[in-house]
Protein backbone atom coordinates (compact mmCIF):
# COMPACT_ATOMS: atom_id res chain seq x y z
CA UNK A 1 0.00 0.00 0.00
CA UNK A 2 2.74 2.49 1.10
CA UNK A 3 4.27 1.47 -2.75
CA UNK A 4 1.09 2.54 -4.67
CA UNK A 5 1.22 5.51 -2.47
CA UNK A 6 4.73 6.61 -3.54
CA UNK A 7 4.08 5.90 -7.20
CA UNK A 8 1.17 7.89 -6.78
CA UNK A 9 2.81 10.85 -5.31
CA UNK A 10 5.84 10.66 -8.24
CA UNK A 11 3.34 10.38 -10.50
CA UNK A 12 1.48 13.47 -9.51
CA UNK A 13 4.52 15.51 -9.37
CA UNK A 14 5.68 14.69 -12.34
CA UNK A 15 2.50 15.82 -14.37
CA UNK A 16 3.03 18.96 -12.43
CA UNK A 17 6.33 19.52 -13.56
CA UNK A 18 5.02 19.52 -17.66
CA UNK A 19 4.92 23.45 -18.36
CA UNK A 20 1.17 23.78 -19.71
CA UNK A 21 2.97 24.74 -23.42
CA UNK A 22 3.39 21.24 -23.67
CA UNK A 23 -0.02 20.60 -24.15
CA UNK A 24 -1.55 20.81 -27.51
CA UNK A 25 -3.94 24.32 -28.69
CA UNK A 26 -7.12 24.18 -27.42
CA UNK A 27 -9.33 24.74 -30.97
CA UNK A 28 -12.53 24.11 -30.09
CA UNK A 29 -15.79 25.83 -30.60
CA UNK A 30 -18.88 24.57 -29.11
CA UNK A 31 -22.56 24.48 -31.02
CA UNK A 32 -25.79 24.40 -29.58
CA UNK A 33 -26.96 21.25 -28.52
CA UNK A 34 -30.28 20.38 -30.38
CA UNK A 35 -32.16 17.18 -32.19
CA UNK A 36 -29.59 16.84 -34.52
CA UNK A 37 -26.45 17.40 -32.07
CA UNK A 38 -28.71 14.43 -29.99
CA UNK A 39 -28.70 12.36 -32.75
CA UNK A 40 -24.59 12.64 -33.62
CA UNK A 41 -23.83 11.65 -30.30
CA UNK A 42 -26.09 8.92 -29.89
CA UNK A 43 -25.01 7.39 -33.36
CA UNK A 44 -21.29 8.12 -32.06
CA UNK A 45 -21.77 6.42 -29.03
CA UNK A 46 -23.58 3.39 -30.33
CA UNK A 47 -22.63 3.01 -33.61
CA UNK A 48 -19.40 4.13 -34.12
CA UNK A 49 -17.09 7.22 -33.11
CA UNK A 50 -16.33 9.47 -35.98
CA UNK A 51 -19.99 9.08 -36.93
CA UNK A 52 -21.49 11.78 -34.95
CA UNK A 53 -18.53 14.22 -35.86
CA UNK A 54 -19.69 13.33 -40.10
CA UNK A 55 -23.38 14.41 -39.18
CA UNK A 56 -22.05 17.75 -37.12
CA UNK A 57 -19.95 18.29 -40.47
CA UNK A 58 -16.94 18.44 -38.81
CA UNK A 59 -13.60 18.31 -40.86
CA UNK A 60 -12.48 14.77 -42.52
CA UNK A 61 -9.69 14.84 -40.37
CA UNK A 62 -11.65 14.87 -37.45
CA UNK A 63 -13.93 12.38 -38.69
CA UNK A 64 -11.11 10.15 -39.33
CA UNK A 65 -9.35 10.21 -36.20
CA UNK A 66 -12.47 9.93 -34.16
CA UNK A 67 -13.21 6.70 -36.24
CA UNK A 68 -9.59 5.24 -35.94
CA UNK A 69 -9.22 5.75 -32.40
CA UNK A 70 -12.94 4.21 -32.01
CA UNK A 71 -11.28 1.04 -32.25
CA UNK A 72 -10.76 1.86 -28.42
CA UNK A 73 -14.23 0.95 -26.22
CA UNK A 74 -13.43 3.89 -24.12
CA UNK A 75 -12.99 6.08 -26.92
CA UNK A 76 -16.96 5.75 -27.72
CA UNK A 77 -18.08 7.87 -24.77
CA UNK A 78 -16.09 10.77 -25.43
CA UNK A 79 -16.96 10.56 -29.33
CA UNK A 80 -20.47 10.93 -28.46
CA UNK A 81 -20.13 13.60 -25.82
CA UNK A 82 -18.03 15.21 -28.48
CA UNK A 83 -21.10 14.65 -31.20
CA UNK A 84 -23.37 15.52 -28.57
CA UNK A 85 -22.08 19.76 -27.79
CA UNK A 86 -21.73 20.02 -31.50
CA UNK A 87 -17.42 20.54 -31.04
CA UNK A 88 -16.10 21.91 -33.91
CA UNK A 89 -12.07 22.02 -33.58
CA UNK A 90 -10.16 20.85 -30.90
CA UNK A 91 -7.12 19.67 -29.43
CA UNK A 92 -4.16 17.88 -31.63
CA UNK A 93 -4.51 20.41 -35.35
CA UNK A 94 -8.32 19.91 -34.60
CA UNK A 95 -8.49 16.28 -34.39
CA UNK A 96 -10.02 15.10 -30.83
Amino acid sequence: MKKLVVYLMLGIIAVMAVPNGAFAENTAKHGDMNGKTVIAGLASLIIWPGLGQYLNDNETKKNVTHAVLGLTGIFRFWSGWDALIARQGGRWDGKI
